[in-house]
């Protein structure tokens, strides 16, 4: 999912944080042409409660809404095409239904005084076909099925094995993700992440084992490289540069993924984009500090930080080391709607309820209590 909540972004903590240990989330700060009035964004975060058409609700609007003190939310992951749709209700942002059903939720977001961008996300080979519109096959770098289960309709079923992108299905995919841009940015959307993290499309571009490609998009690392850099140049191209984010998990597993010279892999992935000028770079924090520093060094507009884990003052910390110039949080924002005046009047947090993390209705969704109730 976009983010996996059970693992990505940590349980809420109880703690609260001094003042003097969080001042550097308070100072604003501009990503591109994203304009933020602190440090402090929300992670992105599938909760599956989309319509089984992909739009977004009257629900989700709410939700949204009720985060707009965070400085910048990035929304759950939202396929750009049908064929990008791995997950039960989750949205999309391909067609004109659609971007009126996400146009309800930036406006909502833009007069509670935030920003809103949105994910995209094709899953690639973490799919099942019972779950997207029209039943197809997955597509994936190479014909070579993730490890494990996806939840579908009819319970627990294995994922399947994808079909291997011809150069077409290539083509046709970095222009799915510059419609599905377009689209978002008319939506009212201030600008849009690409997700190459977590074991999704882009990411298994990136892979030793899920890419085994040998006509120029696998093989070495310049060649697996090539197709996330294409798509991110395609829709810096469409909507500009300033707008796109772009996200990474360097050595996350999880889609059965396996990286093994990440060390190598994440600093020419990091200039092959540079010279693009993103908006920025978001970075999922899995423990290696060299290769986050790495990271950050090469690395030459804005990036933004989910360590996993992490409490408020550790992330604040990250700030004023100057390894990130915003920190985003996940399952903090998804218990607790008014997580800015929590941090600021040292109140407890809520923790998440994680039985209604995906799915369902109101319940875990928009009903957790704020401190004036």
């Amino acid at each position: 999912m976009t983010a996996d909540i059970r693992t990505e972004n940590g349980a809420g903590t109880t703690d609260p944080a001094p003042a003097e240990a969080t001042a550097a989330l308070w100072s604003p700060t501009q990503l591109g042409s994203i304009r933020l009035a602190h440090r402090l964004a929300m992670a992105p975060m599938t909760r599956s409660r989309a319509t089984g058409d992909g739009l977004v609700t009257d629900l989700t609007r709410t939700y949204y809404r009720q985060r707009a003190s965070l400085a910048m939310l990035i929304t759950e992951g939202t396929q750009p095409s049908e064929d990008g749709q791995g997950y039960l209700a989750t949205p999309g942002i391909h067609t004109d239904e659609q971007v009126q059903a996400w146009r309800g939720v930036a406006e909502a977001v833009h007069a509670a005084g935030s920003t809103l961008v949105v994910q995209l996300m094709h899953v690639g080979r973490v799919a099942h076909p019972s779950n997207t519109p029209h039943g197809r096959q997955p597509l994936a770098p190479s014909a070579i099925a993730a490890a494990g289960d996806m939840f579908t309709a009819s319970g627990p079923q294995p994922m399947p094995v994808p079909r291997e992108m011809s150069h077409a299905d290539l083509a046709q995919t970095i222009a799915d993700f510059r419609h599905a841009a377009r689209l978002a940015v008319a939506a009212g959307a201030d600008g849009v992440e690409l997700h190459g993290a977590n074991g999704y499309l882009l990411q298994q571009f990136l892979s030793t084992n899920a890419n085994l490609r040998t006509d120029g998009y696998g093989g070495d690392i310049a060649g697996r490289i090539r197709f996330p850099v294409e798509v991110a140049a395609a829709v810096a191209d469409e909507i500009g540069a300033d707008r796109v984010g772009f996200r990474i998990s360097p050595g996350s597993p999880l889609g059965d993924i396996q990286e093994a010279d990440a060390a190598e892999l994440y600093p020419a992935l990091i200039a092959a984009l540079a010279p693009l000028g993103l908006a920025y770079l978001h970075v999922v924090h899995l423990g290696d500090e060299a290769l986050l520093r790495d990271i950050r060094s090469g690395w030459p507009t804005g990036l933004v930080l989910n360590r996993a884990g992490a409490d408020i003052e550790r992330r604040a910390q990250d700030v004023r080391e100057g390894l990130a110039d915003v920190v985003s949080v996940g399952q903090l924002a998804l218990a607790n709607p008014d997580l800015i005046d929590r941090i600021a009047n040292r109140a407890e947090l809520n923790s998440p309820d994680r039985a209604t993390l995906y799915g369902g209705g109101e319940q875990g969704y928009t009903d957790y209590p704020r401190l004036a109730a």
